[in-house]
């Protein structure tokens, strides 16, 4: 891998691993085989690892590990990186009811874009859409891939909330709220499924994993809801070779 990196102190006891300054899969793919090269090395002291769109932060304990001596394992790690060595990522099935109470916006969506409601639901769950990375919320999953065509400006007046489960866009990404909370993104549907459990404090995916949105009507999700209330829904997995 070239030495396209920059690492920067992050206060006093984190560090700050970035590969350039755009969105896109390639950097992402090498902040996650950091990410993964970190995890199995072992190096003692390290707490954390956030990654972002196309940096890594590494949190440690300075107790244990200097910065001086975490820099030159993480160079040295970074020069072993292959880019095309990645893990086969996880695709998550996320059911989602489209349009009327569920999705107040959608008409609007379509209206921007000069299609059909049901074009824009065709668009909207047709990619498998890159986690970039969590953060905002616990569990609001930061994603890639949304269809240009049905990109959308979020509201001039955000609302002050926004009901669990809601699948949003906003300009030119796409989400969904894990939990209630204010919003400005546009709303086309909703899924019964919860990202984030505050029970358990459970987050159902991870950064580097992938979503994939598939129209359901309003029976299935009553029904999909009562089995997530009752806590015995399974969300399908399929599994991306990478």
């Amino acid at each position: 891998m070239e030495k396209t990196y920059r690492i920067d102190t992050v206060g006093d006891s984190a560090l700050s691993v970035c590969f350039g300054n755009e969105i896109s899969p390639e950097l992402n793919g090498r902040v996650h085989a950091l990410r993964r090269a970190v995890e199995e090395s072992g190096i003692p002291g390290i707490t954390d690892l956030n990654p972002t769109y196309c940096s890594l932060l590494i949190s440690y304990d300075p107790w244990v590990l200097s910065y001086g001596k975490l820099k030159k394992r993480i160079e040295k790690l970074i020069g072993t990186l292959r880019e095309a060595a990645q893990n086969s990522s996880d695709i998550y099935l996320i059911p989602v009811c489209y349009g009327g109470k569920y999705g107040e916006d959608l008409e609007d969506v379509a209206a921007h874009a000069g299609i059909t409601t049901d074009e824009v639901i065709r668009r909207h769950s047709a990619p498998d859409y890159l986690i970039y990375m969590l953060g905002f919320l616990p569990g609001f999953s930061y994603l890639g891939g949304l269809d240009p065509v049905i990109n959308t400006p979020r509201l001039q007046v955000p609302r002050t909330v926004i009901p669990a489960g809601s699948v949003g866009i906003g300009g030119a990404q796409t989400g969904v709220y894990p939990l209630d909370s204010p919003g400005g993104w546009r709303l086309i549907g909703r899924t019964p499924v919860r990202p984030y459990d505050p029970r358990t404090e459970m987050i159902m995916y991870s950064a580097g994993d992938y979503i994939r949105f598939c129209p359901i009507d309003e029976a299935e999700y009553l029904r999909i809801e009562k089995e997530v209330q009752a806590g015995t829904y399974v969300c399908p997995i399929e599994r991306r070779n990478v």
